[in-house]
């Protein structure tokens, strides 16, 4: 988002250079909440680490870099770029069909930044990320829920043209880092089906922030946030996906006992 361009439309934005309803404030700061000095970091989709290039607002930047603040940053993704990824302590590639490049149970908090729309094989996805993780550990994502009107728009488009269109959208958003959609993790119920209880307990929710798509320009923008003000959440809004993986006493408990909290 070109901030220099809609500053005047958030005032607030000149304490700290983020609005409100920032997004990604919001996500990682829950995320942040989860962490210690102690916790194994996996970021999902890591690709080139574009956030330390070019993100534009400090506390932002500050948020997402988690190095210093725990005790080991796993990046992988299936684009080599992951290899120079500046912000990870170990990187390696996804290779489809094989299993992730980490032990049973060495990861305590996975982050999935904008990935889960890109994954093709959900099993494939869960499997693979409830194995790494540690009994108590975290699936943190944020993907566009299926019924964004972006989704709807792309999904409606030709194979190609609707990743692009929404990359020219994005003013900050460069062609290295659009890749193809398929939006077959992105409902709440599909987030269910992945990651059933007992075995996780999932406190996913549905966040709206400011409009994303606008293409620079502050007369669009406000023209979004009128959109904004008339559609139902699902159609406007992410899905923040905050699923913990349960021990298995808790999980036992639970399918015993019927219901409660670990």
């Amino acid at each position: 988002m070109r901030y220099e361009r809609i500053e005047g439309l958030h005032p607030e934005m000149g304490a700290g250079g983020f609005t409100a309803y920032d997004g990604t404030v919001a996500f990682y700061a829950r995320v942040d909440a989860l962490l210690t000095p102690q916790s194994r970091v996996l970021d999902f989709g890591a690709g080139r680490g574009w956030w330390m290039h070019d993100e534009t607002c400090d506390y932002r930047k500050r948020l997402r870099d988690f190095r210093g603040r725990v005790a080991q940053v796993y990046g992988c993704d299936v684009d080599e770029a992951v290899l120079t990824n500046p912000s990870l302590d170990r990187a390696f590639l996804i290779e489809p069909g094989k299993p992730l490049q980490l032990a049973d149970g060495s990861v305590d908090v996975i982050v999935a930044d904008y990935v889960m729309e890109h994954v093709e094989d959900p099993a494939s996805f869960a499997y693979e990320t409830a194995r790494v993780l540690a009994p108590g550990g975290w699936l943190c994502a944020r993907t566009p829920s299926k019924y964004h009107y972006v989704s709807m728009i792309s999904r409606l488009l030709p194979s190609g043209i609707g990743d692009a269109s929404l990359a020219a959208s994005q003013p900050n958003r460069k062609k290295e880092d659009v890749f193809p959609a398929f939006y077959r993790l992105n409902t709440l119920r599909a987030i269910d089906a992945a990651f059933p209880a007992p075995t996780f307990r999932n406190c996913s929710y549905v966040f709206s922030s400011e409009p994303q798509y606008h293409f620079g320009s502050p007369w669009i923008y406000r023209g979004f946030k009128v959109l904004h003000a008339l559609l139902p959440a699902t159609m406007k809004g992410n899905l923040s996906v905050f699923i913990q993986k349960r021990d298995d006493g808790a999980a036992n408990a639970i399918a015993i006992g019927g219901q409660g909290e670990a």
